[in-house]
């Protein structure tokens, strides 16, 4: 099935060919199926009672784990020819299972908690897409150093919980990336915390939304990478304010996280607008000083 997603994520089917969570069309373990040869994609949790069938389909290239129990997430290390695998909504004191799975592509973990160590990734030499949500143990992602032929990463917590980064710099063995997609977390690292981004010979896109970073992260990644496509619209850059339409006031939001609004008529809204002009010109001096002695 053929996925074209667009939305916060833009469109992301040169990446995925996993079937999006919110509109899953796959067999499930415990419905009839005729032909066993014909199954490629299946879902199974805790409540399906025939979930060992997934052994019978030889040509099984995408699984679901959809609240698993934990026999069912130990006895995927059998599934040696899997392509993509998605678990969702599981505690895990580990995530070895995935090491003897060699001809994993993608791989999505939603609200997998109880595990820190992302390491056993690296065992995984064929992974191009990888799908990070709300991980409430992992707060560092060195464990990610050294997946080679990595091209699209995405991670974020949720809208009740921002996902802690401690800092970027795994993403300097990350040498085919494409595509950084971040959302909805915490940054820990001080400024310039993506200095790693210059390393990046194959990066195309950065996608991180407005009001996430302050206002010297933007700056910095708009001087280190000029080239690249920003923000979650396909800007060339992320503008420095825009309007906002949910009220009739006039209201443009700016670009750094706490710098608020602006109502635009107010006597000396030119004059607020041309100082946060003026700061990100100096934020971005600020940057170019850094880039030059990195």
């Amino acid at each position: 099935m053929k996925q074209e997603s667009e939305g916060l994520l833009g469109k992301i089917d040169h990446y995925w060919k996993m079937i999006p969570t919110h509109h899953t069309q796959s067999h499930s373990v415990d419905k009839e199926m005729p032909d066993p040869g014909l199954v490629r994609v299946l879902t199974i949790s805790k409540h399906h009672q025939n979930w060992k069938r997934i052994f019978e389909y030889p040509n099984l290239e995408e699984l679901n784990l959809d609240q698993p129990s934990l026999e069912q997430v130990q006895a995927m290390n059998e599934l040696k020819s899997l392509k993509r695998l998605r678990i969702k909504s599981f505690r895990a004191k580990d995530v070895e299972f995935v090491s003897s799975m060699i001809d994993l592509e993608e791989v999505s973990l939603e609200y997998v908690s109880g595990f820190s160590d992302l390491s056993p990734l690296r065992n995984l030499p064929k992974l191009k897409a990888l799908h990070l949500e709300n991980l409430r143990k992992v707060s560092s992602f060195d464990g990610l150093r050294g997946i080679k032929n990595l091209k699209y990463l995405h991670i974020s917590g949720t809208l009740d919980w921002k996902q802690p980064i401690e800092d970027f710099t795994f993403l300097e063995e990350l040498p085919e990336l494409e595509i950084l997609s971040l959302m909805s977390f915490t940054l820990k690292a001080p400024f310039p915390a993506f200095k790693a981004v210059l390393r990046l010979e194959k990066l195309l896109e950065i996608r991180i939304p407005r009001g996430t970073l302050d206002t010297p992260e933007y700056a910095f990644l708009d001087v280190a990478r000029p080239e690249l496509i920003k923000g979650f619209e396909n800007e060339t850059s992320w503008p420095l304010y825009v309007n906002i339409d949910y009220t009739d006031q006039g209201y443009v939001s700016l670009l750094g996280k706490g710098e608020g609004r602006i109502k635009l008529n107010q006597a000396d809204a030119n004059k607020k607008l041309e100082a946060y002009t003026k700061k990100y010109e100096e934020y971005k001096q600020e940057s170019r000083k850094i880039i030059q002695h990195h």
